[in-house]
């Protein structure tokens, strides 16, 4: 966690080197009586703790505020530890979360105001952030938390639901607002928010200079015919001859995607019946990057080698178990 912390006061000073051992933080990270470069440190942080009034934290980062989706966490602690309170990013961006751990470190109180957590439901969002699934729609989580606060609604995943559900849920797959989990571009009810698992590995294989946009154009057409969403890609893999390709490195940047590459030998020692190309293998020395670099990099193949205008795209899921 990156994250920084503001102290006005001896006793403040004092709590802030406590908690930067308990955290594991660099005693760097620490702004005694200094609000300096605090918009820098708003857009760079995962967090910002302020140890003092929760006055001062909201006007000093009032003009920095974005939206629930990108916003830092941001917690406040009174300078004698009694009290941690979560006031910006509470579920996202793990805020709520950040104020129990520090709680439980320190003996302090915990004061979490969001609407789901003060009722004991399940709190959308907030799971989404802690099991790195997209969010399909903010405005829909918005609906979903308000229709919780009210009545049970319906939940169905592509993946084996446990018995045991959180309050506010239980397990339908109709009905006119409720939640699917899953990578799929679906929608079970009549209002759905989709909750997308980052579960997905790209394996593309490519001509030496092909483009970010041509690249990018066959993942979504394939994406699109198999009824995947984009969101769920986590990876991006490809054999290691391809590391310093322009467009591969742009298209990862452009989903939010991790680049891994293989070597040769690495592809050619997974087993499975591949679509072989002799030209192919000639060239870079394994007859099948795609298939190969999505499941080299775990998973199971979900979309088989398809070619689109010199590109190939194959697409690996890994197994997913999902949890409450």
């Amino acid at each position: 966690m990156k994250a920084a912390l503001f102290c006005f006061s001896d006793s403040g000073e004092k709590l802030a080197g406590k908690l930067c051992l308990l955290l594991g933080l660099e005693q760097d990270c620490i702004h005694n009586r200094s609000l300096q470069n605090i918009g820098t440190l708003f857009a760079e942080s995962d967090a910002l703790i302020f140890i003092g009034a929760c006055g001062i934290a909201v006007r000093e980062i009032a003009p920095y505020l974005k939206s629930k989706g990108t916003d830092p966490a941001v917690v406040v602690i009174d300078d004698q530890g009694k009290f941690v309170i979560p006031i910006l990013s509470g579920h996202i961006g793990g805020a709520n979360d950040l104020a129990r751990k520090i709680a439980f470190l320190t003996g302090a109180t915990a004061v979490i105001t969001t609407a789901t957590d003060g009722a004991g439901k399940f709190s959308c969002d907030a799971w989404a952030a802690r099991n790195d699934c997209a969010i399909s729609s903010m405005e829909m989580a918005k609906k979903v938390s308000a229709a919780i606060l009210k009545n049970d609604i319906p939940i169905v995943s592509d993946h084996e639901l446990p018995s045991s559900l959180p309050d506010g849920l239980f397990k339908g797959n109709s009905g006119d607002i409720g939640i699917y989990i899953g990578i799929h571009d679906k929608s079970p009810f009549k209002e759905t928010l989709r909750l997308i698992p980052r579960t997905l590995t790209v394996g593309i294989g490519c001509r030496k200079g092909t483009s970010e946009e041509h690249i990018l154009s066959a993942i979504k057409t394939v994406f699109a015919d198999n009824g995947l969403d984009i969101r769920a890609v986590e990876k991006i893999a490809s054999i290691d001859v391809k590391k310093e390709e322009a467009g591969l490195l742009s298209c990862a940047e452009k989903l939010n995607a991790k680049l891994v590459f293989y070597s040769a030998d690495e592809l050619n020692a997974m087993d499975g019946d591949f679509d072989e190309s002799a030209f192919v293998k000639n060239t870079v020395g394994t007859g099948n990057v795609c298939e190969r670099s999505a499941l080299s990099a775990g998973g199971r193949l979900v979309v088989k080698k398809t070619a689109l205008d010199g590109v190939t795209v194959a697409v690996a899921e890994k197994e997913r178990r999902i949890e409450f």
